[in-house]
């Protein structure tokens, strides 16, 4: 009980940290380190015969099947001492077997309610739900005993054999006559056992240990029967379960004050990045910025909210929020007037093609007002946007130039583990990837997503539904990378591929709206997002490092509390 009481607090804020208390709560229960003995139980010896009895007794009745004989416990099979009074057994020793039966496939025309039948997917209960009283199907008597179904009483401990809800560690109780399907398991234990201590004993087994098959993973009934257990008197299996089920309501609270202080976090971390967001004077925001500065890592101590961090700087970053505006700084008008004048003259010397006009830009349809010397405009304007080429597959080769398809690049850069190949030849030179380009998948389930082509690790082309967007002289790349990953773009994106399945166009890619300050703004927001992501990143690697150091310790307890020496 030491151990636990000085555990409560490290479980508290660790990641999974209540789910290892209980675990370990189980652990030690089940090693009589929970309750004190009382030498005036009766022994677990003694309550054996009184086991045995009862099964002869069902044996002589025809209710079960005589026992096979079980392998004597060898001393290596015993991880630790046993209190005074407890005896190791094998656990199908506490009872006997419930097996499943192929479930009808029609009830058609049976309107019996006696019996359930009761599949794995019955045992998908909300909560800590442990009774299966109820299931979609139910059979009567008759039927179920004229089919010849094998039927399990009510006390019945159920548990997945075969799958992957192996690994769920489901266990369910029966709380009505039942016949259990085929990929389902059952022990029904002893009257003279109790059904609570039995049920806390099953929810400490990781079955999947166990488990044989790769394709389709299965449990055996031998293998699961023969696991070694410590049998307590039954007084103290009662005083047990009575520990547990206080020690479980203790969890119960502090999964229920997590939640309200995580809740509270939330709220104020949400308030702070919202007065940032809809600041509309330089006082206001001068002030939610000094207030998320000072309660920084206080606030954003989970990664989910430094995500949410991560995205409100780049929010305020194109809203002109995150850096003074400089008056000296030249108007992004003056900037628009040499790219129109650099445009003009690559068409006149054939380097690019005219582009179609583009529609106006209706100020009362943007999102938010612009500070001054700042435009909007549409990314046609400031870039020019390329298509991929349409390359058959069937003619990749070994050795050529790199294809750059939109499975072979995410935020963080190229994927070098499924290169293809395509021979060059000089139809394929508008398609040559230049560094300082933007890469945007087109379709598909990461339809929008972006790359900043930093450097090129070697020659690449790209593939058809991916754009390329090539930022003409006077635009600093990054900016707009940072304006295609906020809402602006994300969500025309969102929208457009809610209408399109999944796909965006040509067009839509053109008509982006791009919030453009100056040149010299713009690498200072820049330089900005990069010291704020630095501080992101800092910051959730201190998050992992105090997981992982809450996570060992709560380990190494375990380990402590199973016996395990620690490395």
């Amino acid at each position: 009980m030491e151990l636990l009481e000085q555990h409560f607090d490290t479980a508290f804020s660790a990641a999974n940290g209540i789910q290892k208390l209980r675990e370990l709560i189980l652990t030690l229960a089940m090693q009589g380190k929970l309750v004190p003995q009382d030498p005036n139980d009766t022994p677990a010896s003694e309550l054996l015969k009184d086991i045995e009895s009862e099964k002869r007794r069902l044996v002589k009745e025809g209710k079960i099947k005589s026992p096979k004989p079980l392998p004597t416990i060898a001393p290596e099979e015993t991880p630790y001492t046993l209190p005074e009074g407890w005896s190791w057994i094998r656990l199908i020793e506490i009872g006997y077997w419930a097996l499943g039966s192929g479930l009808p496939h029609s009830i058609q025309g049976d309107t019996g309610q006696e019996i359930l039948l009761c599949k794995v997917s019955d045992m998908n209960l909300p909560g800590n739900e442990k009774y299966i009283f109820s299931a979609k199907n139910t059979v009567s008597q008759e039927l179920a005993e004229k089919s010849k179904l094998s039927i399990s009483e009510p006390g019945t401990i159920i548990f997945p054999k075969i799958g992957g809800a192996i690994a769920t560690n489901k266990r369910r109780i029966l709380n009505r006559k039942t016949v259990i399907d085929n990929n389902c398991l059952g022990i029904k234990p002893c009257s003279v056992v109790s059904l609570a201590w039995a049920y806390q004993l099953f929810l400490l087994f990781d079955f999947s240990k166990y488990q044989m098959g790769t394709s389709v993973p299965a449990i055996s009934q031998s293998t699961i029967g023969e696991i070694v257990i410590g049998l307590p008197p039954i007084e103290e299996q009662i005083r047990i379960v009575a520990k547990i089920d206080q020690l479980m309501a203790r969890c119960d609270d502090l999964e229920k004050l997590r939640s309200a202080h995580e809740q509270k976090r939330v709220a104020v971390h949400t308030s702070a990045i919202n007065q940032l967001l809809n600041a509309s004077e330089p006082v206001e925001h001068a002030r939610a910025l000094d207030f998320l500065a000072r309660h920084f890592s206080e606030l954003h101590s989970v990664t989910e909210n430094v995500a949410k961090v991560r995205k409100a700087i780049l929010q305020l970053a194109v809203m002109g929020k995150a850096v003074p505006q400089d008056p000296n700084d030249p108007p992004a008008s003056e900037l628009l007037k040499e790219i129109e004048i650099e445009k003009k003259r690559r068409v006149k010397e054939g380097k690019v093609k005219a582009t179609k006009p583009l529609p106006p830009i209706a100020l009362e349809k943007t999102q938010y007002s612009l500070p001054r010397g700042w435009t909007w405009v549409r990314l046609a304007e400031i870039s020019d946007i390329n298509g991929g080429f349409a390359f058959k597959s069937s003619h990749y080769v070994s050795d050529g130039i790199r294809v750059v398809r939109i499975s072979d690049f995410d935020e963080r850069g190229f994927k070098n583990d499924k290169v293809v190949r395509y021979n060059y030849s000089n139809d394929l030179r508008n398609y040559q990837l230049e560094i300082n380009s933007i890469l945007m998948a087109m379709t598909g389930g990461t339809v929008g997503k972006s790359l900043l082509v930093a450097d090129l690790p070697e020659p690449m082309v790209v593939n058809q539904r991916v754009a390329t967007i090539r930022l003409v002289e006077g635009i600093v790349p990054e900016f707009v990378n940072i304006v295609i990953q906020t809402d602006l773009i994300q969500g025309v994106i969102q929208n457009a591929k809610n209408s399109t399945n999944d796909n965006i166009s040509m067009a839509d890619i053109n008509n982006f709206l791009v919030p453009l300050p100056s040149f010299v703004e713009q690498k200072r927001i820049v330089a900005k997002v990069r010291q704020l992501m630095a501080m992101c990143d800092s910051l959730e690697q201190k998050i992992s490092d105090a997981i992982l150091k809450k996570s060992a310790l709560l380990d190494a307890v375990m380990m402590q509390a199973k016996g395990i020496p620690c490395a």
